[in-house]
This record gives structure tokens, C-alpha cells and sequence, in this order.
């Protein structure tokens, strides 16, 4: 089987590359299930209810997040209902939301098992990811071989730790949150897929998605300052892994980065009718 795994999803423009682009993609690539992360997939930090379903109506089997999962208060009774959209699993255990789901995509009828963790080095409070994957990995194995886990993370140390402790666990340990695409893709000795981060989904031009002058003037004042979601071209991010759906071991894993040319004219002009600041073009 092959799954694609968009990374961070950056505010309207990327939400609206990604409806544009994803449904040709998972036609030419023969892909059979998609998981993207949507934690700052609405006003470009948190996600809320109408940005979880626009990637949801895009194509978007499962939707991690991490960090930032609780900026919308809406998103918590959605997160009580819906477990297509997950938080990280060792947050605190009475917190809304799961943070594992197993579920068939739309292009296949095998399940995938999608755990989401986030990283300790450098991020807000959470328990060990170690351990909190440890523990429920057996029960997601009796339902598929197939397992893909979301490491939510800061540093690269840990997200390459957590990747050789599953290595032969899990069929693949995607990095997300740093929103640049790293190119240390590789298959780990067990068959496990491995990448430090998938990269983003939003504007090129910018400085992980947001306008380049509030980051610029932040970093020489360091007095705090508005960062609005950039606007330009956008180019979505990711990693195609074929998995041995017997086995659940990874056969090989690529980059991508897909520009969303032709479409960016078309959807401006839906932009522009909305009112929102956030257009794709400028």
C-alpha cells in the first residue's frame, strides 16, 4: 500500500492548496490513505472545527496535530466527537480527544494505525512519548501491521531516538512542527520509514508560513509582534512510504514537494470574494 504524510498545514492557503492539489496527487500516485498535520491548518496556529473539515472534504484520512492543538476553544467538543482529528497521545490522560485512531482511507479498505506523540526537548509539558507508545502499540498491532506515528517535536535527537526505538514496531516515524522539510529519509534496519519532518504545506515566501518582515523585526527587537499568515505560491510537503500491508515493514519512502501553480489563480479569486487577508496570491 502507499500513504502520504502532508506536513504541517499552514493557515486558508494551505488548506486551500491542499483541496486543490490532494485529490490529483492521491489519483496519479496511486496513493491508499492520507494523513496530514493540522495544527496550525486555521489562522495559522490551532486548528478549529471548519479547517478540520476542509482537510477532511480535501482528502485528509487522519489529522494529527501537536502543540498547538488547544489555541481554538472550539476545536474541544470537535475533538470529543471526531476521532479522525488526534492530539498527542502522552499529553495528560483526562484531556479531550485520543491520540491514536485506526481507521480504512478512501482509497483502501486495509486499516492504518496513526499515533500521534509530541517531543519533551524544547515544547510545553507532556509525558514520555516513550512510554506512552510503548504501551498501546500492542493493542493497535491486533488491529493492523500497518502503523504510522506522528513525533510532534523540537529537536531532532529525539525524533531520531524515537525512530530507533520503533524501529520494526511501527512501519514508519514521521517528525512534524519544525515546518522544513529535512532530507535524511531513509528505511531503519527493522523496516522502519524514517524522516526528521515532513516539511509544510504553505506560502514559499515566508518564514515557516508567516510574513517575512514581523519575523525579521521580532528577531532584531525582540519586542512582540503580530506574524499574519503569508501569501504567494504554496507549495505542499510531505513523504510518499510504500508498506508491505502483510508485514506492515516499509518498502521505500520519497520527498515531495508539489507546487500548486495553476491553481493559485483560481482560488485567489475565491479568496478575494471571502474578504480574507490570507488569499493564496498576492
Amino acid at each position: 500500500m502507499r500513504l502520504l504524510f502532508l506536513g504541517d498545514v499552514v493557515g486558508r492557503p494551505g488548506r486551500r492548496a491542499l483541496a486543490a492539489v490532494l485529490p490529483r496527487l492521491r489519483r496519479e500516485a496511486a496513493i491508499h490513505f492520507v494523513i496530514a498535520n493540522g495544527e496550525n491548518a486555521s489562522n495559522g496556529k490551532g486548528i478549529n472545527p471548519r479547517g478540520a473539515e476542509e482537510l477532511r472534504d480535501a482528502g485528509v484520512d487522519v489529522i494529527t496535530s501537536g502543540n498547538h492543538i488547544w489555541q481554538s476553544r472550539d476545536i474541544i467538543p470537535y475533538l470529543r466527537e471526531n476521532g479522525r482529528l488526534l492530539r498527542p497521545l502522552n499529553f495528560a490522560p483526562d484531556v479531550p480527544g485520543v491520540g491514536w485512531t485506526v481507521r480504512a482511507g478512501k482509497g483502501s479498505s486495509l486499516p492504518v494505525g496513526v499515533i500521534n506523540l509530541i517531543g519533551r526537548t524544547f515544547m510545553g509539558p507532556a509525558g514520555c512519548p516513550f512510554g506512552a507508545v510503548e504501551e498501546v502499540l500492542p493493542t493497535v498491532r491486533q488491529e493492523t501491521p500497518v502503523i504510522v506515528v506522528d513525533m510532534h517535536c523540537e529537536a531532532t535527537s529525539e525524533k531520531v531516538g524515537m525512530g530507533w526505538f520503533l524501529d520494526g514496531k511501527v512501519s514508519a516515524v514521521v517528525g512534524s512542527h519544525t515546518h522544513v522539510q529535512t532530507a535524511d529519509e531513509q528505511i531503519f534496519p527493522g523496516g522502519t520509514a524514517f524522516i526528521c519532518d515532513a516539511g509544510m504545506c504553505g506560502p514559499t515566501e515566508s518564514v515557516l508560513g508567516r510574513e517575512i518582515e514581523p519575523i525579521i523585526q521580532r528577531f532584531i527587537s525582540c519586542m512582540p509582534i503580530n506574524f499574519p499568515v503569508a501569501k504567494g505560491q504554496v507549495c505542499l510537503h510531505g513523504i510518499l512510504v510504500d508498506i508491505d500491508p502483510i508485514t506492515g515493514k516499509a518498502k521505500a519512502i520519497r520527498r515531495i514537494a508539489e507546487l500548486a501553480k495553476m491553481q493559485t489563480q483560481h482560488l485567489y479569486g475565491i479568496e478575494k470574494e471571502l474578504g480574507d487577508e490570507a488569499a493564496l496570491a498576492k
